[in-house]
């Protein structure tokens, strides 16, 4: 069966960022796209804590009922290796 894992980095933020005083300007279009992903992970984030009481205390994962076959061979890369491996590269030159 297929491995599955839920990757939350820890980080939390106080809401939706908006631009400040730099040089980026973000359309209405991307204002709502990061309004609405915000508010869905407060959904989520709230009801991980109500499982956190509960018998389950389990996150559900989604997992292909008919894997594709083609990405039989994909293994997952670890970003945060990934970047501490960049980093030493870039100190070693």
């Amino acid at each position: 069966s297929p491995v599955s894992r839920v990757v939350y980095n820890g980080k939390r933020s106080g809401g939706p960022r908006s631009p400040g005083s730099g040089s980026e300007i973000f359309t209405p279009a991307h204002e709502e796209n990061v309004r609405f992903i915000y508010e869905a992970w407060q959904c989520v984030e709230r009801d991980l804590r109500g499982q956190m009481g509960s018998e389950r205390g389990l996150v559900e994962e989604y997992v292909e009922k008919m894997p594709n076959p083609s990405l039989k061979a994909f293994k997952p890369v670890d970003l945060g290796d990934l970047k501490r491996r960049n980093t030493q590269d870039a100190k070693k030159s």
